[in-house]
């Protein structure tokens, strides 16, 4: 069982940056594929980016493309999410999420029903 916890969520204005972290512990981190959905107050939680189990393959969703890098460290059991040039829009509860994938080294699955274990989240507002 893999227990997750994030971190680096804060206030920021429009435009500015913000590096969140998600640590794991509990399991063997490199059998995960890990993602990291968004929650803001009154829609549901939605998918931001996914990346394989060792670092291949990101992907994103549309509306965060070319401002937003997941990365992971496997040897820190870390995965990240960099957000540049953040927006209004951005502002949401923020989580972390792994799915066990012990015989998959490619998929990074973007439903959040695939994954099995979740962050506590991290607040993420942008201002304008």
């Amino acid at each position: 069982q893999v227990q997750l916890v994030e971190s680096g969520g804060g206030l920021v204005q429009a435009g500015g940056s913000l590096r969140l972290s998600c640590a794991a512990s509990g399991g063997t981190f490199s059998r995960y594929a890990m993602g990291w959905f968004r929650q803001a107050p009154g829609k549901e939680r939605e998918f931001v980016a996914a990346v394989a189990r060792y670092g291949i393959i990101p992907i994103y969703t549309v509306s965060v493309k070319g401002r937003f890098a997941i990365s992971r460290d496997n040897d820190k059991n870390t995965v990240y999410l960099q957000m540049n040039s953040l927006i209004p829009e951005d502002t949401a509860i923020y989580y972390c999420a792994a799915a066990n994938l012990p015989s998959d080294y490619y998929k990074t699955p973007q439903n959040r029903h695939e994954y099995g274990y979740w962050g506590q989240g991290t607040q993420v507002t942008v201002s304008s």
